[in-house]
């Protein structure tokens, strides 16, 4: 991190090293001048630029060390690892106590996918660096690597006494704790972390996302709101406080949070959904239906804006507009069963059958393990006549769902209109077991079959049983 002075002189030495490469006057540049200006053309991504300043800074220092490991780091990001290892071996001849060697060689290491290897340069790089903090980080994204999530942490937290200031480090530490479903320790750790230091947002605002977790909402808000006073534009912790006011449905304080955010940055599809569910829970459903079509508009692949204005006309009853706004969400996200399974059932409340067996069909395809889906696509290709593929159907959910009476009276209904009356009997005894009370549902379903004079009396003797 450069000091004002040091960005003013950085800058300068980019200027005079551009303005010497468009004139092909060759000035004279200090070796920590040319690492800078290469790791700068590195970062940027102007290798080029970054060779070009490694050629000239060699010419102009040949037997600098720092040069040479930038050299390392320069191959190391072209991929050529075996020149760089052989650098790195000359170099650590002549200076076998420097760290950054070490270094580079943990990042070929953790490169070639031996990590082991590189956490062990990189403990070696502890006994003699300065920085213990970028070395610490270092360690700790190797564990990561190899899952060793516990080191990972301690490594992270290292890194953090060394720097507390490593907003990197933190989210790591936390995303450890939230790896081990530690919501408490992180809780613990974070608290301690603010005491230390208390005008860290960042710390703030995971502090109160461990609150949410834990559904501890309004310590969350609390949390939320320290992070939004330490730092105005913090949009993520406005959202987060939103959310938290949803679970516990201060719908409008929630409405305030979000509509915060857009006074903060551009427009959110995102936030514009978020408004207008608040404004649905509100019952307020034509503020509700504005946010939503903000949403689309910004974004208009956000499917799930689109299913939320077609629930919103379902709860108007307005099937044909639901079922436009279904189709959109489907145009986006073919293979998400929750819209199949819309698409089935406002088809089939249209009487669209073959379109609503098309859809509870899919759904089942997309995953739906709902049994209400499988009993919802019988009935629809009973309606369409099928009454053996709705059978079939039925035989299937019986293997998926044990004992349920639903599928058993309506193998009665389907086994009678088939002629298939023993079947239907045997269905018929699993049905009145499972369930005598709701018997009537054969009636609802299959009228002609519950009068039938066979299935009355069979009803009649198994209650007398």
């Amino acid at each position: 991190m450069f000091t004002n002075d040091e960005e003013d002189f950085f800058r300068m030495s980019i200027s005079k090293f551009e303005n010497m490469l468009k004139t092909n006057k060759v000035c004279f540049f200090d070796s920590e001048e040319f690492e800078n200006i290469i790791l700068h053309y590195l970062d940027s991504g102007k290798v080029n630029l970054s060779k070009k300043a490694l050629k000239l800074g060699l010419e102009q220092h040949p037997n600098s060390i720092g040069l040479k490991l930038v050299q390392v780091e320069l191959l190391v990001f072209e991929d050529k690892l075996d020149k760089a290892e052989k650098l790195l071996n000359e170099i650590q001849a002549i200076d076998p106590r420097n760290d950054e060697v070490y270094i580079q060689r943990a990042t070929i290491f953790s490169k070639q996918g031996s990590h082991q290897k590189a956490i062990e340069c990189l403990n070696i790089a502890l006994q003699y660096t300065d920085d213990f903090a970028d070395v610490y980080s270092l360690l700790g994204m190797e564990y990561l690597y190899i899952d060793e999530i516990v080191q990972a942490k301690d490594a992270f937290i290292k890194c953090l006494e060394h720097d507390v200031e490593d907003q990197t480090a933190l989210y790591n530490v936390v995303y450890c704790y939230d790896f081990l479903d530690n919501n408490k320790e992180a809780i613990e750790f974070l608290e301690e972390f603010i005491d230390h230091s208390p005008y860290s947002e960042v710390a703030w605002h995971q502090l109160g996302r461990q609150f949410y977790i834990t559904k501890d909402y309004r310590k969350a808000i609390e949390a939320f709101d320290f992070a939004c006073i330490i730092d105005e534009k913090f949009t993520g912790a406005y959202i987060e406080k939103g959310k938290a006011y949803e679970k516990l449905k201060m719908y409008q304080q929630a409405i305030n949070c979000y509509k915060d955010v857009l006074q903060i940055e551009d427009p959110s599809s995102y936030v514009y959904r978020r408004i207008g569910a608040c404004y649905e829970h509100l019952k307020n459903l034509d503020k509700a239906l504005k946010y939503y079509l903000k949403s689309v508009h910004e974004d208009p692949l956000m499917d799930k804006s689109w299913i939320a204005i077609a629930d919103l006309y379902l709860k108007k009853n307005d099937f044909k507009k639901a079922l436009q706004f279904v189709n959109k969400a489907l145009g986006i996200d073919e293979h998400n069963y929750l819209y199949w399974r819309r698409f089935a059932i406002i088809n089939k409340d249209l009487l669209f059958l073959e379109e609503a067996e098309l859809g509870f069909r899919k759904a089942i395809e997309h995953g739906d393990a709902f049994l209400d889906t499988w009993l919802f696509w019988s009935d629809t290709l009973r309606l369409l006549e099928n009454n053996n593929d709705s059978i079939q159907k039925l035989l299937k959910a019986r293997d998926i769902f044990n004992d349920e009476y639903e599928i058993e009276y309506r193998l009665v209904g389907l086994y009678m209109l088939t002629d298939q009356t023993e079947k239907a009997l045997y269905h018929l005894t699993n049905a009145l077991a499972l369930n005598y009370k709701n018997r009537t549902l054969l009636q609802d379903l299959f009228p002609t079959v519950w009068e039938n004079e066979q299935v009355q009396n069979y009803i009649q003797n198994f209650n007398q049983e």
